[in-house]
């Protein structure tokens, strides 16, 4: 099932889900499911609110309503860039579940590679050195919707945006997922989109932040905060408007490591 299916969603809330396997990489409890309702069926990934390991500056059971809180976040700037994704219970208790999404063969948007192979319109991050001492780089492409993913991350405050939590869908659509460790009050931006620091916001990205905090005027902000708390609800705003503001991509805080790591 693609993510703009108009049943997606009632799919994931009312369907039957089955588990079918663990997703063995994840720091989390991350299971492999099949969903079906009403003749529709799709597989999506569920997380178990009692398979989040604890963290020492997030509280305790909050990381799938975060993951639920980007998703609305997302839809809210009108990019549709995490795919759909909700709380329910599940065989394992209450859980965020998200709608699997199928990636394209070798269409990575992000690489370390050796600087010769990094491709002349992709946006340098990193110099570094591998375990031979011989130069990587750390790249990503200059994709619109990496832009646009760039931009979210920054308005979620996603504390590790990793090249494997960027989908690249056979239709070419891009995704973002693992979104639990964002929407924290503090500074915690840790990205490896990290190309356009300085340059200038897109019209299209200035209208979206601009109708976003609109929105954050009426009821998304509600439902925001049954995810969420209002200082980090307010947080949001603030980081919006200083996008808004700043007219351009942040650089790093300092205050907090930049790159996730591995970054992959």
């Amino acid at each position: 099932m693609h993510p703009a299916d108009p049943a997606a969603r009632e799919v994931l809330a009312q369907g039957r889900i089955e588990v079918e396997g663990r997703l063995v990489e994840a720091s989390n409890a991350t299971l492999l499911c099949s969903v079906e309702h009403d003749g529709a069926a799709a597989e999506c990934v569920y997380k178990p609110v009692r398979g989040e390991r604890p963290l020492w500056d997030f509280p305790d059971g909050t990381l799938a309503g975060r993951e639920v809180a980007s998703y609305l976040v997302s839809e809210a700037l009108g990019w549709h860039l995490v795919p759909p994704t909700l709380l329910r219970e599940g065989p394992f208790g209450p859980g965020m579940v998200q709608l699997w999404v199928d990636t394209e063969e070798d269409s990575e948007l992000v690489d370390l590679a050796e600087p010769a192979d990094v491709p002349e319109d992709w946006r340098a991050v990193l110099q570094a050195q591998d375990n031979h001492g011989d130069p990587v780089v750390l790249a990503h492409a200059d994709h619109a919707a990496l832009r646009r993913l760039a931009v979210l991350d920054v308005v979620i405050n996603n504390a590790d945006r990793k090249g494997g939590h960027i989908l690249h869908a056979p239709d070419g659509h891009v995704f973002g997922i693992d979104h639990g460790v964002s929407l924290n009050a503090e500074n915690k931006l840790r990205t490896v989109l990290w190309g356009w620091i300085g340059k200038p916001l897109s019209a299209e990205a200035t209208e979206a932040l601009g109708r976003f905090r609109a929105l954050m005027e009426g009821e998304l902000a509600a439902d925001l905060a049954e995810h969420i708390t209002p200082k980090e609800v307010q947080a949001i705003n603030e980081r919006v408007q200083a996008l808004l503001g700043e007219g351009v991509f942040p650089a790093p805080s300092g205050e907090w490591p930049a790159i996730p790591w591995p970054p992959f």
